[in-house]
């Protein structure tokens, strides 16, 4: 026994080794890790197509740009429904954050492509007389899911489909994604295992390190008929702890140098998916990663007992958190102290801040959350929710929150 003693200390130490030297790899090194490229609200219209002319290559391709703005504005104009009046470029120029080059062809006299103008939105909306504000979802974790040649793969590695969702500029979604880079400890945190587990606590700590209220699973399954032949990519909707499946369907590609278009093709299908299950009540926050925690109620005879101890107890202290409409920094000051005016809040932070989108909000409350409902009702605000979680949106009457789907399947 004594000689095996030192073998078995020897084992431990290199497994110990071997354990902290693979997490070390796994986190550390590699190609991974992808920024999204645009996480604004701006106005964005796509596939302009414009055949310019220009003394040099330079002059027709300004001229191109020039003419995709203009055709872009008119179709965004008719889309909003709003002034249809023609703008010189000067104005134009002004309300034009950038130009996306989807594919262009350059000749000496000549310019031939195909162009995205994104237009920002607080200029544009007052030129077409409409509004600037967006309604959106609570904030959703995206882990993008690719499966090919059998393996699946999430952050762990730098994939196709990550990069398709880094791509994709949200600011016309309804749905308020989050989208991890994929660095640091992302690889670790979320990866295929972690979409398979359904454990509501170790969820509800990752949906609050990102800022989210929930969880969003996209997945795609890429065939190779055969080497250099077509790509077929199957594309699931997937959502929650549970991973259910809110819709399937197929895409195809002659070839793989259409992948990152067919993977384009699939981001924009599965966001219309998100954003019909949203209006249908199927993308209601899960009651498990965003808790109601009970109260206990003290016996009367246990209670007579503390009475003739305190002379006066004092109303119950509780917090709760008030998710609002943050359309621009003037909203976020103007819903503080809104809130904070009402009797028996003892302070109000905001501390998940998203503008353009739904910010949250922590509210330290003397009363019930009923009591506190009506007191924001009274001042015209639109109250969701019940018991320590609320949504706050101005003016109409109360809406109830559409039920969570319980069964898995498609919205439609």
């Amino acid at each position: 026994m004594r000689s095996r003693l030192p073998i078995a200390l020897v084992l431990t130490a290199t497994v110990a080794v071997l354990a902290a030297g693979g997490v070390v790899a796994q986190i550390e090194g590699g190609d991974r890790g992808v920024a999204a490229v645009d996480s604004s609200n701006d106005f964005e219209v796509s596939g302009i197509r414009v055949d310019a002319a220009g003394t040099n290559p330079d002059a027709a391709r300004l001229a191109g740009w020039r003419e995709a703005q203009r055709k872009a504005y008119a179709q965004l104009s008719q889309r909003m429904g709003g002034a249809s009046a023609s703008v010189s470029d000067g104005t134009l120029d002004s309300i034009v954050s950038s130009i996306v080059v989807e594919n262009e062809q350059i000749g000496p006299h000549r310019y031939l492509a195909r162009l995205g103008v994104l237009f920002d939105r607080a200029r544009t909306a007052g030129l077409l007389g409409v509004s600037a504000a967006v309604s959106r979802s609570s904030p959703f974790v995206v882990v993008p899911v690719q499966w090919s040649t059998g393996v699946g793969t999430a952050f762990e590695q730098r994939t196709q489909w990550q990069e398709a969702w880094a791509r994709f500029r949200t600011g016309a979604s309804a749905i308020d994604y989050v989208r991890p880079a994929g660095t640091g400890p992302d690889p670790l945190l979320l990866n295929v295992g972690q979409t398979q587990r359904p454990d509501r606590g170790w969820w509800r700590a990752l949906v609050d390190q990102y800022g989210a209220s929930d969880v969003l699973m996209p997945m795609v399954r890429l065939y190779r008929q055969w080497p250099g032949g077509p790509v077929v990519g199957v594309f699931e909707a997937r959502y929650g702890p549970d991973h259910r499946l809110l819709r399937r369907f197929t895409l195809r590609v002659g070839g793989a140098s259409g992948i990152a278009a067919l993977l384009d093709a699939g981001v924009k299908r599965l966001d219309e998916v998100y954003q019909r299950a949203l209006r249908e009540g199927y993308l209601g926050l899960d009651p498990g990663l965003n808790p109601i925690m009970p109260v206990v109620e003290t016996p009367p005879e246990e209670a007579s007992d503390l009475l003739a101890d305190e002379p006066a107890l004092s109303t119950a202290t509780m917090a709760l958190t008030i998710q609002f409409d943050t359309p621009d920094a003037g909203a976020v000051t103007g819903a503080e102290s809104v809130v904070r005016g009402v009797p028996g809040v003892t302070g109000a932070v905001t501390t998940s801040l998203a503008l353009g989108g739904v910010s949250s909000m922590n509210v330290t409350y003397a009363g019930t959350p009923e009591a506190l409902r009506t007191a924001l009702e009274a001042r015209g605000w639109q109250v969701i929710g019940t018991g320590a979680t609320l949504r706050i949106r101005r003016g109409g009457p109360p809406v109830a929150t559409p039920p969570i789907a319980p069964r898995p399947g498609t919205a439609g």
